[in-house]
C-alpha cells in the first residue's frame, strides 16, 4: 500500500514546510496525554468513590470503560487514519478527547463518568495510530527519524510513568476532576498547533472500514466483562448474569464470522495460523490480565488500608514505573544474547514472583516490604517480557502483515487487561464481601494478587510450551522499508497501557528472529 504527504490548505497556500520540532512536538503531545490517561485516574479512584458514590464495580470501570472503548477501535483508527488522512483522525480523535475529557470532569452521577470515559477511549482509538505514522511523514529517513522516534517513544514511556504523581498532585492540590479537566487547556492547545503544523497524508489506495467488526469486539468485551462483575454481586446462576454471558459469546461469536467473511476485516483470522502470532498473543492476553490490576489494587490499598494521601500513593508507586521502563530497556540487551523466547520466560516467571511477594501484603504493612519491592519486581518483569513478546509475534509473520500484527498484540495486551481487571475486581469482592475495614481490603487486594501469580505461572507454562523457538539469522540487518509506514503498519506500536516502551514489534538493538519448528 503506497504512501504519499498530501498539501493541505496552509503547504497550498505556499508556507514553507513546517519545522520538524513543531510536528514532534504536536504528534508527541497527543500521544503524551492519550497514554497518560490510562493511569492517571488510578490515584483518584478514591476520591471519585467517595464524590460520585460509586460502587467497587463502578470503581473498575471508570478505568475499563477506557480501556475497553480504546482496545476495540484502536486498529478501526489506524485503518480510518489509512482512508481519511492522518491529520484529519488525528484533530478527529483529539477533539473528541478533549470533549470527553471536559464531560468527565464537571460529571455529577457515576454513570456521566463512565460514559465520559468510554468516549475517551473512543477518541485515543481514533487518535494514536495516526501519530507515528504522521511523525515518519515529516521526518526523512536516517538520524534525524530515529531520534525523533525515540523521542516519541520516550514520550509515551514518560506519560505511563508519570500518571500517578500527576493524578496525585492534582487531587491533592485542586480536586479528582482536575485530573481529567487538565486536558482540556493541553488538548485545545495541541488542535490549534496541530491545525497548523501537520501535513496531511493517507494511504493511496484504499481498503474498507470494519466498523461492525470493531462495533462487536467493543461490545462483546464490554458485556463480557459486566457479566464477570455481575457473577460477585448476583452469582453464577443469576438470569442477570446469565444473560449477559451469553450476549457477550454471541457477540464475540458474531465478530468472527463478520471477520472471516470480510474482503477488509479489521482482525485477519488467518493470521493466526501462525504459530508465534497465536502464541504470543496469547501469552500476551493472559500477561495483560495480570498486570492491569497492579496499578488499581496497589492505589487503593496505598490509600485506603496504609492511608497515603492521593500525592503520596503517586508518588510509592514512581519506581515501580521507572521498573516497566528499565525492564524494557534491558529486554533487547538480553535478547541479543539469549534470545526472545528465554527473556519473555524471565520477564513472566520474575512478575509471576512479585506478584507472589505482593499478596503477602499486611493491614499494617510498610513502604519498603509492601509497595516498594513487590512494586519494582512485578514491574520489572512485566517490562522485559513485552518486548520479545512483541518481536516473536512480528519475526514469524509476514513482513507485510507486520505493523498489523503489532497492532494486535498490544490490542491483546489491552483487552487482557480489561478483562483481567474484571476477574481480580470481582475475586478480591469475594473475599471482602462488603467490608470496609482495613484487614478485610488487604484480604480481598491480596487474594487478587495471588490470582494474577497463578494467571502469570499460566503464562509462562503456556509460553514454554508453545511460544516457538528461534535462531539468529547471519544478517543482523534487517531490510529497511522504504518511506513511512502506513497507519496499519504502525498501528499503536508503543500503545497506552501498563508499558508503552515494552510493545516495539521493531525493538532497537535487538537481532532479527528466525522461528525454529
Amino acid at each position: 500500500m503506497a504512501d504519499h504527504p498530501l498539501p493541505d490548505s496552509a503547504r497550498a497556500a505556499g508556507r514553507r514546510t513546517p519545522p520538524t520540532w513543531a510536528v514532534l512536538l504536536a504528534v508527541c503531545a497527543g500521544q503524551f496525554l492519550v497514554v497518560l490517561d490510562v493511569s492517571v485516574v488510578n490515584v483518584a479512584l478514591p476520591s471519585m468513590r467517595e464524590d460520585l458514590a460509586l460502587s467497587a464495580t463502578g470503581l473498575q470501570w471508570v478505568v475499563n470503560a477506557y480501556s475497553i472503548a480504546f482496545a476495540g477501535f484502536m486498529l478501526f483508527g489506524g485503518r480510518a487514519g489509512d482512508l481519511y488522512g492522518r491529520k484529519r483522525m488525528f484533530l478527529v480523535g483529539l477533539a473528541v478527547f478533549t470533549a470527553a475529557s471536559l464531560a468527565g470532569g464537571v460529571a455529577q452521577e457515576g454513570w456521566q463518568l463512565l460514559a465520559a470515559r468510554a468516549v475517551q477511549g473512543l477518541g485515543a482509538a481514533v487518535l494514536a495510530p495516526s501519530t507515528l505514522t504522521l511523525l515518519t511523514s515529516a521526518v526523512p529517513e536516517g538520524p534525524a527519524r530515529a531520534r525523533a522516534i525515540g523521542t516519541w517513544s520516550a514520550v509515551g514511556a514518560g506519560g505511563g510513568a508519570a500518571g500517578g504523581l500527576v493524578g496525585g498532585v492534582l487531587t491533592d492540590g485542586l480536586s479528582w476532576r482536575w485530573v481529567l479537566l487538565i486536558n482540556v487547556p493541553i488538548g485545545i492547545a495541541v488542535l490549534a498547533a496541530a491545525a497548523r503544523w501537520l501535513t496531511e497524508s493517507r494511504a493511496t489506495t484504499g481498503r474498507r472500514l470494519d466498523l461492525p467488526g470493531a462495533v462487536l469486539v467493543t461490545a462483546g468485551l464490554a458485556v463480557l466483562a459486566y457479566g464477570i462483575a455481575e457473577t460477585e454481586a448476583q452469582g453464577w446462576e443469576a438470569p442477570g448474569t446469565l444473560v449477559a454471558l451469553v450476549v457477550a459469546v454471541l457477540l464475540i461469536l458474531g465478530f468472527l464470522l463478520v471477520e472471516a467473511r470480510s474482503r477488509a476485516p479489521l482482525m485477519p483470522l488467518k493470521l493466526f495460523r501462525v504459530r508465534s502470532v497465536s502464541a504470543a498473543n496469547a501469552v500476551m492476553i493472559i500477561s495483560g490480565a495480570a498486570m492491569m490490576g497492579m496499578w488499581f489494587f496497589m492505589t487503593l490499598y496505598a490509600q485506603n488500608v496504609l492511608g497515603y494521601s492521593p500525592l503520596l500513593a503517586g508518588l510509592a508507586l514512581i519506581p515501580s514505573s521507572l521498573a516497566v521502563v528499565s525492564g524494557a530497556k534491558l529486554a533487547p540487551v538480553l535478547m541479543r544474547s539469549l534470545g526472545a523466547r528465554p527473556v519473555v520466560l524471565l520477564g513472566t516467571a520474575v512478575a509471576a514472583a512479585g506478584f507472589g511477594w505482593q499478596s503477602t501484603m499486611r493491614a499494617d504493612g510498610t513502604f519498603l516490604g509492601d509497595i516498594l519491592g513487590p512494586g519494582i519486581v512485578m514491574m520489572a518483569g512485566a517490562g522485559l517480557a513485552g518486548t520479545p513478546l512483541a518481536s516473536l509475534a512480528v519475526s514469524g509473520a509476514d513482513p507485510r502483515d507486520a505493523g498489523l500484527v503489532s497492532g494486535l498484540i498490544n490490542t491483546s495486551r489491552t483487552m487482557g487487561g480489561a478483562l483481567g481487571l474484571a476477574i481480580l475486581s470481582t475475586v478480591a469482592a469475594s473475599a471482602t464481601a462488603g467490608a470496609d475495614a482495613p484487614e478485610a481490603l488487604t484480604d480481598g487486594y491480596a487474594l487478587a494478587f495471588r490470582t494474577a501469580a497463578v494467571m502469570l505461572a499460566g503464562a509462562f507454562l503456556l509460553g514454554l510450551l508453545w511460544l516457538p523457538r528461534e535462531r539468529r539469522r547471519t544478517s543482523t540487518t534487517a531490510p529497511a522499508a522504504s518511506g513511512p509506514p502506513t497507519t496499519d503498519q504502525a498501528t499503536q506500536e508503543e500503545p497506552p497501557g501498563i508499558n508503552p516502551t515494552a510493545a516495539r514489534g521493531d525493538t532497537p538493538g535487538a537481532a532479527p528472529l528466525r522461528q525454529e519448528g
